[in-house]
């Protein structure tokens, strides 16, 4: 792939916001695809693990036998964003989840599951988020947040609840995660990240000829 084309970058379609997360892509300047199979995995230059109910996509990429490709690709450094249950799947370890939960570990990070409570609860604010020059609209539904940040691990936004500093955005690497929803917006500058992530990362060999380091 070279630097101008426009990626490849799948979205996890077991479950959530699917249809969303592509039109954000595309909006961002990528191709997109939905991803289901070992197959589909392999040919995508990025991933987005979208929002939806954190146990129920473990239980379903395990039954789509992806689980180790996600593990392998993310090992490898394939660029991927996470919102909402993505960022529980791409943690290290979750707080309140099913005993038997099990998440990819692509960020140091320990979330903690519907943290701002029910859906009731559901709220929105505008972000500063590091690395984009106005506020973004976050759209909050029955989201986690980050209690514990590894050292390699760069917060790029927080919220205030209850008199504290809550991380909602944070990058390692090629990982990014949000507890917010941005794909629920018409702000594509979230998606715009990965998109540049995959692009300085090079693409993976596909049909079309394009190459890639990841």
């Amino acid at each position: 792939m070279t630097q101008s084309a426009a990626p490849l970058i799948g979205v996890l379609a077991v479950q959530g916001d699917v249809v969303e997360h592509i039109r954000a892509l595309t909006l961002a300047g990528a191709e997109a695809v939905p991803v289901r199979r070992p197959g589909e995995l392999e040919g995508v230059d990025g991933l987005v693990i979208p929002g939806g109910e954190s146990t129920t996509i473990d239980r379903l990429i395990r039954i789509f036998d992806l689980e180790q490709p996600l593990r392998e690709r993310l090992g490898r450094g394939m660029p991927v964003l996470g919102s909402c249950a993505g960022m529980i799947m791409l943690s290290a370890e979750v707080l309140d989840g099913h005993p038997d939960q099990r998440v990819l570990g692509a960020i140091d990070i320990t979330t903690r599951r519907n943290a701002f409570g029910r859906q009731v609860d559901s709220f929105e604010a505008d972000l500063a988020v590091n690395g984009l020059d106005q506020a973004f609209p976050g759209v909050f539904i029955r989201a986690p947040w980050v209690e514990r940040v590894g050292a390699d691990v760069e917060v790029l936004a927080t919220v205030n609840h209850g008199g504290a500093e809550h991380p909602v955005a944070v990058r390692q690497g090629q990982a990014l995660a949000t507890a917010f929803h941005p794909e629920l917006t018409d702000d594509a500058r979230i998606h715009a990240m990965l998109v540049e992530m995959a692009r300085s990362a090079g693409s993976i060999e596909r049909r079309d000829g394009r190459t890639s380091r990841s």
